[in-house]
C-alpha cells in the first residue's frame, strides 16, 4: 500500500472513532436526562396522589371538628400551593407546608377519639401513610439520578459534551430550611 493511502485510512478511522464516541456520550446525556425526568414524574404521581387523599382527610375530619376551621384551612390552602408549583424547588417547599398542616391537623385529631375510631379516617391515613413512604423513595430515586446526571455534565469530556448541547445541570428535590423541626401548633386559650 502506498504511504497516502495508509495515511488516509488511518485520518479516517481517527475520525470514525471519534464520532463514536461523541456519539455515545451524547447518547448517555439523552438517557441520563431522561431516567431524571423519569424519576421526577414519579415524584409528581405521588405528589398528585397524596393530594388527592387530602380532600377526603379534611372532609372526614370537618365532621368531627368543625370548628376547627383555621387548621382545616391550612390544609386546603397548602394542598393548593402544591398543585400550583412547578419546579422541584417550589414543589419540595410546598410538599414541606403540607406536611406541617397535615402534622397540624393530625394534632387536632388527636382531640376527637370517635374520629380515631372512624373506619373512613383510618383507611385514609393508611393511604396516607403509604403514600408518604412512597414520596421518600421517590425523592430519593430522583436525588439518585440528578446526582449521577450532574456528575456526568461537570466531569470531562462529558462537560464539553453538556455544553455544546445544553444538558444544564439539574435541580435536587430538597427540604426547604426548617423542614427537619416539627411544627408548633398553637390553639389559643378556649
Amino acid at each position: 500500500m502506498k504511504r497516502g493511502t495508509i495515511i488516509l485510512i488511518s485520518g479516517i478511522a481517527i475520525v470514525g472513532i471519534l464520532i463514536a464516541m461523541f456519539a455515545s456520550n451524547y447518547n448517555s446525556f439523552v438517557s441520563a436526562e431522561e431516567d431524571v425526568d423519569q424519576s421526577y414524574s414519579q415524584i409528581e404521581t405521588q405528589l398528585q396522589r397524596r393530594a388527592d387523599l387530602i380532600p377526603n382527610l379534611v372532609n372526614t375530619v370537618k365532621g368531627y371538628a368543625s370548628h376547627e376551621e383555621s387548621v382545616i384551612k391550612d390544609v386546603t390552602d397548602a394542598r393548593a400551593n402544591l398543585a400550583n408549583a412547578n419546579t422541584p424547588a417550589d414543589q419540595a417547599t410546598a410538599n414541606d407546608e403540607l406536611t406541617g398542616a397535615l402534622n397540624r391537623l393530625l394534632v387536632v385529631v388527636e382531640n376527637y377519639p370517635d374520629l380515631k375510631a372512624n373506619q373512613n379516617y383510618q383507611q385514609l391515613m393508611d393511604e396516607l401513610a403509604g403514600t408518604e413512604n412512597r414520596i421518600a423513595v421517590a425523592r430519593k430515586d430522583y436525588n439518585e439520578q440528578v446526582a449521577g446526571y450532574n456528575k456526568k455534565v461537570k466531569r470531562f469530556p462529558g462537560s464539553m459534551i453538556a455544553a455544546m448541547f445544553n444538558f444544564d445541570e439539574k435541580e435536587y428535590f430538597r427540604s426547604s430550611a426548617g423542614a427537619d423541626q416539627p411544627p408548633t401548633v398553637d390553639f389559643g386559650t378556649e
